[in-house]
Order: C-alpha cells, then structure tokens, then sequence
C-alpha cells in the first residue's frame, strides 16, 4: 500500500474558515503559507458575490494574509461565466455589487432594466424595495431567474444578515419562479474551482464552516471534507444533518503542522524508489 498522501489540493471557503467579523482567524496564515511552501495547489472560495478578486485579495492583505487574486473564487465569478457559456453576450437586469457587474462586463453582459434575457441575483450591502419589485416585474414578464447563492443568512459584526437566499424567496413567492442557484453547493463552482488549479476531487480537500453549502458541496463532488468551529456551523448543529463532514475541528489553525511534522511529510511525498535509495545510500557508508 501506498504510504504516499492522498490529499494534494485544497478547496476552502472564506468567511468563517479563514476571517471572522473582519478578523483574521488564527492560524490561517500559517496554514496558507504551509500550503504554498509545499507547493500544494489552493483556491479561496466565497459565495459572497459583492467584492471583485482584486477587492478581496486587499482584503485578505488587510488582516495579514497574503493570497494572489488568482487565488480567490467567487459565485460572482462562476455566476459569469455560466451565463457566458448559457447566452454569451447576453442581457441581465442585476441586484448587487461591483464584485458581479464587473463579473458580467468582463464576459461581455450588458446591464439594462429593458427587456432582459436574466434577473441576476447577488449580495449587495442594501436591498432596495424598488429594485426587488422591478426584478419581480421583469421576471413576472419573462426574464429568467438566476441567483448567485443560496445562502439565507450572513454574518456579521451585529449578527446575522438576510442574504441572497432569504432575498431569492421573497422573489420566487411573488413570481413562483424559483432560480437557479449558481454558488455552493452546486457542483458547477466546484468542478470551475477544480479546473482552476487543475486538481481532482479525489485528491482535494474541502474546508468550509457550513454544512448546507460547503461540506455538501464537497461531499457531492467527492471530496473529503472538514468543518470547522470557527463560522455559522455549531458541532450540535452539524449532528442534525443526514450527512456528515470526513472531519470535524475547532479551528484551521489545527491543520497547521509542526516543523518536523512537515519534514516527515516531505520525505513521504517522495517517490518510494527515491526514499529507498536515500536509505540504501545512508545504510552504506562506513
């Protein structure tokens, strides 16, 4: 049996694994940078659709984690680049910020409010009544419904938000046209985060702290997953669902390992033909 690791690639989210309220957890960086000195391939995933990779990147930099834009992944991002595939150089009405206009423009999506081919979605800081009650007409009309993610609830430094979820169903019972939910946990941002860092889901590892959307996204992909305690997802909460995370942990910074924990995964990590002849050369000398 092979003794080499399985895992190669992660895949985790953001809010909640890596930050809290603005704040970075502890550990996370420390985790990255393991990953980055062994060269294994990651992608930072959000379903949170208001900020561009740019932004986010500056964000991270902010509270004292370094990440290239490449790589971060958003529902923005994947949202995009489904609709270019669907309708290319389509028509969308928009509910959201600059990280899912920007998304759009870069594919070639013009924004109107006239006749358009989609009602799209997203987070934004503000809802406004009269921007939801055009998106109802519109839709009402004939657009078709998409949404960034499912996501009901955010967090924040007050408490919880409503989100596009909650957002989404007020819209759907009024029009009875539910949407398509692009974000986690739907598989086409997983298979679009695997391509990205040309990984494969039997060697990736997901990371998230929600059940609903980050651990059954994984799951349903095939990957082994982790939760962890640091987000919305409580240890008594993850108990209620039909399926279970591969682990569960307190906090990212638990994957951190010890200087001479990653020496000895270096040495695993070598072919078994070059480990056995270090050890035969080692064994010879007199």
């Amino acid at each position: 049996m092979s003794s080499e690791p399985r895992i190669q690639a992660y895949l985790m989210d953001m809010d909640g694994v890596l930050v809290r309220e603005e704040q970075l957890v502890p550990g996370a960086s420390d985790f990255v940078k393991q990953l980055q000195d062994a060269g294994n391939p990651f992608l930072i995933l959000t379903n949170n659709s208001i900020y561009t990779q740019r932004d986010l990147a500056a964000r991270l930099a902010t509270v004292g984690l370094d990440v290239p834009e490449e790589a971060i992944w958003t529902s923005a991002l994947a949202t995009a680049q489904f609709l270019d595939h669907q309708r290319p150089n389509g028509t969308a009405y928009v509910i959201g910020e600059s990280g899912l206009t920007t998304a759009l423009h870069e594919v070639g999506y013009i924004l109107t409010e006239r006749d358009p081919d989609y009602v799209v979605l997203g987070e934004t800081r503000s809802y406004s009544l009269q921007r939801i009650t055009q998106a109802i007409r519109l839709i009402a009309a004939g657009a078709r419904f998409i949404a960034t993610n499912p996501d009901p609830i955010g967090p924040s430094p007050a408490g919880i938000l409503p989100a596009t979820g909650s957002v989404a169903a007020l819209i759907s019972k009024a029009t009875g046209v539910d949407p398509y939910f692009v974000g986690k946990p739907n598989p086409l941002m997983m298979r679009e985060a695997l391509r990205a860092i040309d990984a494969h889901s039997e060697n990736t590892m997901m990371i998230g702290d929600r059940m609903d959307t980050d651990i059954v996204a994984g799951m349903e992909a095939g990957m082994e997953t982790i939760l962890v305690l640091t987000g919305i997802t409580t240890r008594e909460m993850a108990e209620r669902f039909p399926y279970r995370p591969s682990r569960v942990i307190d906090s990212i910074a638990d994957l951190v390992e010890s200087p001479g924990e990653r020496a000895v995964a270096r040495v695993k990590s070598l072919p078994a033909r070059v480990r056995g002849s270090r050890h035969d050369a080692s064994t010879s000398r007199t």
